[in-house]
């Protein structure tokens, strides 16, 4: 048995590294910057540090974390870093999953599962990976649930101040072999990357159901990993346990810089996915991100919008026997369309707002007031763990789809006539996001700043503003406009400066946001919410072009950025 041993050194000591560290302030999911940051000399050590001279000590010392990521480039080395660091620290026990891989939602599910004080996830979620690409950390607490601001504001607050590192001497650990490894009184633990998770869901979902839907002759299902992290959990789940064909599954084996793919499950860069559904024979497709908590869900030749989907479930939950006793109550981000608010008042259930970021729901679940919830940004979820889980969304429409077509012997129920029957039961909010991506930061700051003024004096409250052409030309009155704040119901606190939204009179609304997900320059996000419980059955952007055409002007876009385009539309 080795002797354990902790040095203490100083690091960032000239200004190169004070800059470096000075720049560590996580936002909504935790710190990301490109590989190359990461890579500098002791910038990731200097993160997981001050994280844990954040934390409680008494509670922090002889405690089990959770280790793993998305298996993305400088994975592998990163964790051999925080190995170290955790034993130097004091910490009792790190599970680790095989081969440094573990999906968000599977590190939340283990963490609730093993009652481990926290985590530390390695993923910058639907970035590119490779060795120019990016990188992240974040920290997860013991609810399996994203770091609270109080945490993330104390873990900067450490990194400006820090002087020390509490480094163990001890070997690098070979995580591609399950079992324990010891030394003194420190221990890391390898374990299977899928198992806890596939059981959670196995007590989720009727597997049994699952497995007659996808062995009927007249389904045709596929699912895209892009080159991520859940390949390893669909060809384990869909394959071996639903019994799914292999060839069902494609780019399922996670890639350090995800096989070239942007792992992000939309329209634009899951092309590979969305040429087969509307080309092909596919009756249900689904794609998830680089960690594997968002979602894109496909029906044949129809894109079913994030906003509906969420929406769509919980009108549906009852064919999830995990809600079988009902649902507590429904949440979504600010942002995300008021679908899904439609779906809380019928079903007579308390309905929140939100601001962008998973850990605001965390508080109403831990309450007991929250079942399923969702973001416009390909993120569903529900109390079963604290992240969004993109194959916990796929799993839950398969199941909508099997409770509608349990007799082979009438017309199969797609995905697209779900969808459409939920529109004339609630009326439909038509929905967009344009993203203009990497712009350059000064760019996205007189955006909203532009913006921000005509909010802060009152000028655009009753303004009549008009946009489209002929029989689409629309007028819109102002109703309100604001910054969006959001006081916890649970716990009080206050989060402000969280989006700037245009609320129209028949309550139509535009949102612009700047993203806090990329690492480098900024992306500005332009979201459209428009509700007809009519005329359903409209092109989204033409019926959004009214609105679009004004967001666009009121942002002072095409000036500001010289983009004709948005990078995504979605």
């Amino acid at each position: 048995m080795r002797t354990l041993a902790s040095s203490i050194t100083s690091p960032m000591v000239d200004q190169h590294q004070r800059e470096s560290r000075a720049g560590q302030k996580p936002g909504t999911s935790g710190l990301r910057k490109k590989v190359k940051v990461f890579q500098t000399e002791h910038y990731l050590h200097n993160f997981v540090q001050s994280t844990f001279n954040s934390l409680p000590q008494d509670k922090l010392k002889g405690s089990t974390l959770v280790v793993g990521g998305d298996g993305r480039f400088w994975n592998t080395e990163a964790l051999q870093i925080i190995i170290k660091l955790s034993a130097g620290n004091g910490i009792a026990k790190l599970l680790v999953g095989q081969d440094g891989i573990f999906s968000t939602p599977a590190v939340s599910a283990i963490i609730r599962a093993r009652k481990a004080f926290g985590a530390l996830i390695l993923t910058a979620s639907h970035n590119p990976g490779g060795p120019d690409a990016d990188f992240g950390i974040k920290y997860n607490i013991s609810n399996g649930g994203p770091a609270p601001e109080g945490i993330t504001n104390a873990i900067y607050e450490h990194t400006t101040k820090i002087s020390e590192l509490h480094i163990a001497d001890i070997p690098e650990v070979d995580l591609s072999k399950l079992g324990k490894h010891t030394f003194g009184n420190f221990e890391v633990e390898v374990i299977d990357s899928v198992d806890d998770y596939l059981q959670l869901m196995k007590t989720i979902f009727d597997f049994e159901a699952l497995k007659k839907l996808i062995a009927r002759p007249d389904f045709h299902f596929v699912f895209d990993s892009l080159s991520g992290v859940t390949g390893v959990y669909t060809r384990r789940i869909f394959v071996k346990e639903l019994g799914a064909a292999p060839d069902s599954l494609i780019n399922c084996y996670p890639a350090p810089d995800f096989n070239g793919h942007h792992p992000d499950p939309n329209l634009t860069y899951a092309k590979e996915l969305v040429d087969k559904v509307y080309n092909g024979n596919y009756d249900f497709g689904a794609a998830s991100d680089g960690d594997g908590d968002r979602n894109m869900v496909l029906g044949r030749a129809f894109f079913v919008n994030p906003s509906d989907s969420v929406a769509v479930i919980a009108a549906n939950a009852s064919a999830i026997p995990y809600f079988k006793g009902g649902l507590k109550g429904l949440a979504r981000s600010m942002p995300t369309s008021g679908a899904l608010d439609r779906v809380a008042k019928a079903l007579g259930v308390e309905h929140f707002e939100v601001p962008t970021g998973w850990k605001f729901f965390g508080n109403l679940m831990d309450a007991g007031k929250l079942s399923i919830c969702g973001e416009e940004s390909f993120g569903t979820g529900s109390d079963h763990i604290r992240e969004k889980d993109g194959v916990w969304a796929v799993l839950s429409w398969l199941s909508l789809v099997a409770a509608r077509n349990t007799d082979a012997s009438k017309p199969f129920v797609s995905v697209e006539s779900i969808v459409r029957e939920h529109w004339a039961k609630f009326g439909r909010n038509y929905f967009s996001r344009y993203d203009y991506e990497e712009v350059d930061s000064k760019e996205g700051d007189e955006v909203m700043s532009h913006i921000e003024k005509q909010i802060k004096d009152g000028s655009l409250v009753g303004k009549k503003l008009a946009g489209g052409e002929g029989t689409n030309r629309r007028e819109y009155t102002v109703a309100s406009a604001d910054n969006f704040e959001y006081t916890d119901p649970i716990d009080k606190s206050l989060s402000t400066n969280q989006g700037l939204r245009i609320i129209f009179s028949d309550g139509s609304r535009i949102i612009y946001r700047l993203s806090g997900t990329g690492s480098s320059g900024a992306t500005i996000r332009i979201y459209f919410d428009m509700y007809d419980d009519k005329d359903v059955n409209r092109e989204t952007q033409e019926a959004l072009r009214p609105l679009i055409e004004i967001a666009l002007d009121l942002g002072r876009i095409l000036e500001v950025t010289k983009r004709k385009e948005p990078t995504v539309i979605t």
